[in-house]
């Protein structure tokens, strides 16, 4: 056991010596690690969206086969909804270091970009039952007001994504500010 602490340890030490010796390395590790992880998170986030709306689409052909098409373009709306925030995702720049670390942001912008991210996975649970409120409210006077929340909860991962991204582009839009020269 002794002998594993203290190869760990002194693995540490190597690589500890090895960033010591290459400026700029551990940072570039650290921003890396950062977008590897962002990146990681939002196709996770987009697979799980991807799925709810596999299952919108699914409930929009059921909703035709059932003659009630009246309600097709409403659902329809939501499905786009959230056909728009899951290539809004997959398409965004990833990392917290805009630009590739021409940015650096602080630890209470990335506390900020983390709590984002914490709304968007709990959106998917919301989204999820929603779509599972608009399958049980078929055939009821319910079924238009569960089609108006999905709609809502759609648009809200739309905003709160782009909430998101404002948040990374006013820390670029700081950081690429030339201060005026007296």
């Amino acid at each position: 056991m002794n002998d594993f602490l203290g190869r760990v340890n002194d693995e540490k030490g190597f690589l500890e010596k090895i960033l010591s010796k290459v400026p700029g390395f551990k940072g570039y590790i650290d921003s890396q690690n950062r977008r590897d992880a962002d990146k990681l998170l939002r196709e996770t986030i987009a697979s799980h969206f991807e799925s709810l709306w596999q299952r919108i689409s699914s409930l929009q052909s059921k909703i035709v086969a059932s003659g009630e098409i009246e309600k097709v373009n409403e659902l329809e709306a939501a499905s786009l909804k959230i056909r728009q925030f899951i290539d809004r995702i997959r398409t965004g720049a990833y990392g917290y270091a805009g630009f590739f670390d021409a940015v650096k942001i602080n630890q209470e912008e990335l506390d900020a970009i983390y709590q984002y991210d914490l709304q968007l996975l709990t959106l998917e649970d919301e989204v999820g039952h929603a779509v599972d409120e608009v399958e049980s409210a078929r055939g009821t006077d319910g079924f238009a007001s569960a089609i108006q929340n999905i709609n809502s909860l759609s648009q809200k991962c739309i905003n709160d994504f782009e909430m998101r991204k404002e948040v990374i582009m006013k820390n670029v839009n700081q950081s690429l500010t030339i201060p005026p020269t007296s």
